[in-house]
């Protein structure tokens, strides 16, 4: 009997040395990465389909880039609509009773915070969130700034060889009639630059009163206002979009670009997850890629400003060496519309 006692009892510990045996392998096994389209946090890996639905603004070449990526990584196909800030909001204003759309970016976080105040967004931590640059995620994590461009002075390098005037001294008599700025009711870029410039500044709105007396003109969107110093019809161009300039720049185009000394406007272009997005999971996914390494990487090589602070431009200037004026995305956003109607009021 005590020897049948003890084989039970010495089977027993084999039988849980080898459990035990069999849980530490597992443990010490590298479990296998989540999937891609795993949106970040979520307790189980998704299994992504279908499609997503993404409004984006230029440039084209990096939005189909960024998509062709995405769906290379995770087999989601990409419906694009690409447009500027002002069609894009246009289409979800006439989308309003049956939303479309899965993500949103835009190229203002003024009008993103407009998008957050009417309660259309998602909130959602993205991954690699701990490297997002200070200050491009708002406090809810609904705004997503996925990448930045800056404003500054375009010049024409067959007039102007060489140009560091400061905003206020564009003024000058010698520019007289020479100077010109995107439409900022088109461009929301330069919108986003006159509000923080007006509310920033002691004497922004003065400055921007005597741009027009010295003969400002207003031209169209980006693209058109910059062709118009690259032609020569004008030779400067304030408040031009920074990314356009370095892409010219880079086919040969006769301009330069500086940032004035007193600072400009670095403007986040947030990316947004609609809270009506018919394919929320794939939404997410999207915003995650959008901070990888190779969609950062992406954003770099297309001459704007990366999301990521440890992500470096080699083509451009890059964030910390921009003179900023210290801005108030809140009251922007609230005057932005008015300052930029009162400059074209000022130029007509």
């Amino acid at each position: 009997m005590k020897k049948k006692v003890l084989s039970l009892l010495l089977a027993g510990c084999l039988c849980l040395a080898a459990c035990g045996q069999s849980v530490e392998s597992s443990s010490n096994t590298e479990s296998a990465p989540a999937p891609a389209s795993a949106p970040a946090g979520s307790a189980e890996p998704v299994s992504l389909s279908g499609k997503v639905t993404v409004y984006m603004p230029s440039p084209s070449g990096l939005a189909d880039k960024l998509a062709g990526a995405f769906t290379a990584k995770t087999g989601v196909e990409v419906e694009q609509f690409q447009g500027t800030t002002g069609e894009i909001l246009a289409r979800l204003e006439t989308e309003k009773a049956n939303p479309a759309a899965d993500v949103v970016i835009l190229a203002s976080w003024s009008d993103g915070l407009s998008l957050k105040a009417g309660g259309l967004l998602e909130s959602y931590t993205p991954a690699n969130a701990g490297k997002i640059n200070k200050g491009w995620i708002d406090a809810d994590s609904t705004l997503f700034g996925y990448s930045a461009s800056a404003v500054g002075v375009i010049y024409n390098t067959t007039i102007y060889p060489e140009l560091n005037a400061d905003w206020a001294e564009l003024a000058d008599v010698r520019y007289q009639g020479d100077i010109a700025i995107p439409d900022p009711e088109k461009s929301g870029a330069c919108k986003d630059f006159l509000a923080g410039f007006a509310t920033g500044t002691d004497d922004g709105e003065d400055v921007m009163q005597s741009w027009a007396d010295n003969g400002l003109t207003v031209l169209g969107a980006n693209k058109a206002a910059l062709e118009a110093v690259t032609t020569g019809e004008k030779g400067i161009l304030i408040a031009g979009v920074d990314y356009n300039a370095y892409s010219s720049m880079a086919k040969g185009e006769p301009l330069a670009i500086y940032y004035p000394a007193t600072g400009t406007v670095v403007n986040p272009r947030p990316a947004m997850i609609m809270n009506t997005a018919p394919n929320m999971d794939n939404a997410k996914a999207f915003i995650d890629f959008l901070f990888s390494d190779e969609a950062q990487e992406l954003v770099a090589a297309a001459y704007l400003l990366p999301g990521r602070s440890d992500v470096k431009c080699d083509n451009r200037s890059n964030l910390d060496e921009i003179p900023q004026i210290t801005t108030d995305w809140d009251k922007m956003m609230e005057a932005a519309s008015d300052i930029a109607a009162k400059l074209n009021a000022m130029c007509q």
